[in-house]
């Protein structure tokens, strides 16, 4: 009977790496979580710079940044089996479409809101930039956590 390749790795990892594995691996979840709370925090001095127009613009952008990011790690994780798995049942035409579909989405509500007020553009923008926020705090945990050891 064979043991499965990883129970050697795991059980050379020490408890503090194997914690800093397990924090890693919620990255994702994290970070969704991250780009939610930035945005709801972020709605106020939108509002106050650009009055309801822009906090609705900025909302607006939020939304599409928290959809996007999500087609974002569909895309990834379904490129990444369509690699490793090869009998993987998403096909790449359609992996390609759905990411240039993201683009798409982007452009068209930021045409529309362009086209309907600039200061709801100007939130709007600031909303596409709350997934950066998200990253920004998510790497700043996990350096603490890389350079906490118990």
């Amino acid at each position: 009977m064979s043991t499965p390749p990883n129970s050697e790795v795991a059980s050379e990892l020490s408890p503090a790496d194997l914690r800093l594995q397990s924090f890693n691996e919620r990255a994702l979840s994290r970070m969704l979580r991250t780009l939610l709370v930035v945005s709801a925090l972020c709605l106020v001095p939108a509002f106050w710079r650009y009055g309801w127009i822009g906090a609705v613009g900025f909302a607006a952008g939020a939304a599409v940044s928290f959809v996007n990011f999500r087609a974002l790690q569909r895309s990834v994780e379904a490129l990444a089996d369509r690699i490793v798995n090869q009998h993987s049942r998403e096909k790449g035409g359609r992996i390609v479409l759905r990411f240039l579909l993201r683009y798409g989405l982007v452009a068209a509500v930021a045409y529309a809101i362009f086209k309907s007020s600039v200061l709801a553009f100007h939130g709007f923008l600031w909303g596409l930039c709350v997934p950066v926020a998200a990253m920004m705090i998510e790497a700043g945990l996990e350096a603490i956590m890389a350079f906490r050891r118990d």
